[in-house]
C-alpha cells in the first residue's frame, strides 16, 4: 500500500510535531552545509539569527522569526523540543493548531523584541555583540499559556503530581535568577515568551483572542503564495428567520459556544481529567473546527 511519501507523512503530523521536524531539519542542515560548501563558522546562520545591533537588524528583519529555528548545539535543541512536545500535547487537547501557532510565534516575536530592546536600553548590556537563536521564547509561551489557562490541572512529573501553575512559576523564577549569571539575552527572551503566554491565556478567559490579527496576517501571507482560483458566481442566500431576527444557524452557534464555555469553566475549576468522555470528545472536535 502506498503511504504517500514523505510529504504525506509530514501532513499527518500534529502542528507541534511539524515544528519539531522543521527545527531538527534546520539543525542538521546548519551543521552540514558550511562543511559541505566550505564556509566557516556561522556564515549561513548569521543571516537568520537575531542581532542586537538595530542597524544590522534593519538589513534582516525576517530574523525576528527565523532565529527561533536555529540552535547552538544538540542539547539546546533537544530540551526545547522535548518541552514543546509535552506542552503542546496538553494545549492541543483544548485548542486548535491555529491557536498554538498564534501563541508560539507571538511568543517568539515578543521574546525577540524584549531581547533587542533590553540590549539597546540598559547600560549593562550596551556594547555587546550578542545574537539570539533558539525556540525557547515560543516554547515558553506555549508552556506558560497552559499553566495560566488551567493553573490547577495536575500533571505527573517523574514521581509527583504537580499543579501546572507550580511548573510555570518554577520556569519563570529560574529565568529571573539566571539573568545575572549566564546567557542573559536568552533568559530575557524566555521572559518575553512567558509574558505573551500569560497575557494571551488571561485575555482568552475573558473572551478576547489577542491572536486574531496575527491569524489574519498569516492568512493574507498564505494567500499570496496560493495559485489563483476561479471564483464561483455570487449567489444570494436567504435564511428563514424567526421573530427575533435570528436564524437557526445563529442559534446553533450560540448553543455550541455556550457548551464550550461551560466545559472550559469546568476545566478551570476541576482540571481536564474531571471531564466526561463525551465532553472531551466534544471539546476536541470543536478545537479542530476552530
Amino acid at each position: 500500500m502506498n503511504n504517500g511519501g514523505l510529504r504525506y507523512q509530514f501532513a499527518r503530523l500534529s502542528i507541534a510535531e511539524k515544528l519539531i521536524t522543521v527545527n531538527v531539519i534546520v539543525f542538521i542542515l546548519n551543521a552540514l552545509l558550511p562543511f559541505l560548501l566550505g564556509f566557516r563558522g556561522n556564515a549561513i546562520s548569521q543571516w537568520f539569527e537575531l542581532p542586537v545591533d538595530l542597524m544590522v537588524y534593519i538589513t534582516q528583519p525576517w530574523s525576528i522569526v527565523t532565529y527561533s529555528f536555529f540552535h547552538a548545539d544538540f542539547f539546546h535543541l533537544f530540551w526545547n523540543m522535548l518541552l514543546l512536545y509535552f506542552s503542546a500535547r496538553i494545549f492541543l487537547n483544548l485548542f486548535s493548531a491555529r491557536k498554538l501557532i498564534n501563541v508560539y510565534f507571538l511568543g517568539v516575536i515578543l521574546g525577540g523584541l524584549l531581547f533587542v530592546l533590553s540590549y539597546n536600553i540598559f547600560p549593562v548590556f550596551m556594547g555587546s555583540k550578542s545574537a539570539l537563536i533558539g525556540a525557547s521564547a515560543g516554547v515558553t509561551a506555549v508552556l506558560i499559556f497552559i499553566c495560566s489557562y488551567i493553573p490547577n490541572q495536575e500533571v505527573r512529573v517523574i514521581f509527583f503530581n504537580l499543579k501546572l501553575w507550580y511548573i510555570g512559576a518554577f520556569f519563570v523564577l529560574l529565568d529571573l535568577i539566571q539573568i545575572p549569571a549566564s546567557n542573559p539575552g536568552g533568559h530575557l527572551a524566555h521572559l518575553g515568551g512567558a509574558l505573551l503566554g500569560y497575557v494571551y491565556a488571561r485575555q482568552l478567559t475573558k473572551g478576547r483572542d489577542i491572536g486574531e490579527g496575527f491569524s489574519k496576517l498569516l492568512d493574507s501571507l498564505g494567500a499570496m503564495f496560493k495559485p489563483g482560483e476561479k471564483k464561483a458566481p455570487m449567489k444570494t442566500v436567504y435564511r428563514k428567520k424567526n421573530m427575533s431576527g435570528k436564524s437557526k444557524i445563529d442559534y446553533d452557534k450560540e448553543s455550541r459556544q455556550r457548551k464550550i464555555d461551560s466545559i472550559l469553566d469546568k476545566i478551570s475549576k476541576s482540571g481536564y481529567e474531571s471531564l466526561t468522555k463525551a465532553e472531551k470528545d466534544f471539546l476536541f472536535k470543536a478545537g479542530k473546527e476552530e
